[in-house]
């Protein structure tokens, strides 16, 4: 019999820190109707000193598992998507096994905005192949750490957070299609230079700020905007669906322009489109999960929904999953 994958379990993270539009006004050249017209974006939430990626990332973890109802002994598996790891090594993942006390193997996949999307596509491989049967997925970002905050076009945009589900094998499909793309040609569009092994850090790199995050907003809203519906329908094809059979899409969570464009392009009506980016800011490869556990928490995710996630991101990099939800909703909601 096919195995497949599910998801069991559900859960997220945001730091406590609120940074809102008027706290940046007084800190460089912007005003809160510029940030909203142009992003959507209202506040976000930065991790507090001493909080790494790995702090966020078992704060969600440990949500996931209790709603799942497991411990973290039970976990095969543990894949952590970051692009903004504690450290160049050991990897983010193995850390966060330690801070949740499990033993499983442990990694971390780095593919930008799109690293959740790429680690449920690994994570259900593993399980369809039968090399793990219950496997932690987490989204996980403090890219506020790697923003230029004298930077308007980019630090109005990030926040920190983690979200997080549960997969188990199922004799029926949860996850049905995934289709990851890539484009190292675009690589240029959306980078921090410095830091790695092709420009090590120095005095005159870290004075000139090539540690922060370095953006060319106008081709990542084109890239956006053409690649999720383009790959939006072929993960919806590889599931034997249409359009029409998705109850909710949920996209990155970047810039609300680039929502209301997918959803004009691919004719599916706004309020099948969930967003909940203006209290969250853009979140990374924690945008994705903390999503959809606002849209499951808050009691509009039913038994046999159809939820197409898309992702797009650095590298440059692209994936959807289309899920096939099978939790009931929280606490006998509706």
């Amino acid at each position: 019999m096919k195995r497949h994958a599910e998801i069991v379990g559900i859960g997220s993270y945001l730091p406590e820190r609120i940074m809102t539009n008027a706290e940046l006004e007084g800190m460089v050249d912007t005003s809160d109707e510029w940030i909203v017209t142009r992003s959507g974006i209202r506040e976000r939430r930065l991790a507090a000193p001493g909080q790494a990626t790995s702090d966020l990332a078992v704060a969600a973890g440990l949500r996931a598992l209790e709603d799942a109802g497991l411990v973290p002994s039970d976990l095969d598996m543990l894949v952590v998507g970051t692009s903004s790891p504690d450290h160049v090594f050991p990897s983010t993942a193995c850390l966060t096994q330690k801070k949740l006390g499990a033993t499983c193997p442990a990694y971390d996949v780095m593919a930008a905005c799109t690293g959740f999307i790429y680690a449920l596509s690994s994570a259900t491989a593993s399980i369809e192949a039968g090399r793990a049967t219950t496997v932690l997925v987490i989204g996980a970002d403090a890219l506020t750490r790697h923003v230029d905050f004298t930077d308007r076009s980019t630090c109005v945009l990030f926040g920190d957070g983690a979200g997080a589900v549960v997969l188990r094998a199922a004799e029926e499909p949860g996850v049905m299609g995934v289709v990851l793309g890539s484009d190292g040609g675009g690589a240029d569009v959306l980078r921090i230079p410095a830091g790695g092994s092709a420009a090590p850090m120095t005095p005159e790199r870290l004075a000139a700020g090539e540690h922060y995050v370095k953006m060319v907003g106008n081709e990542v809203f084109k890239f956006a905007v053409r690649v999720i519906p383009k790959v939006t329908l072929e993960a919806l094809e590889q599931s034997g669906l249409t359009i029409d059979d998705v109850d909710w899409l949920i996209p990155h969570q970047a810039n609300q322009r680039i929502l209301n464009t997918v959803a004009e392009r691919l004719a599916i009506s706004d309020a099948r489109v969930f967003s909940h980016l203006e209290s969250t800011g853009n979140t990374s490869a924690a945008s994705i999960p903390l999503a959809l556990d606002d849209l499951y928490t808050s009691g509009r995710l039913t038994p046999g929904s159809h939820v197409a996630l898309v992702g797009f991101g650095a590298g440059l990099t692209w994936g959807a999953a289309v899920v096939r939800w099978t939790r009931p909703a929280p606490d006998g909601e509706a």
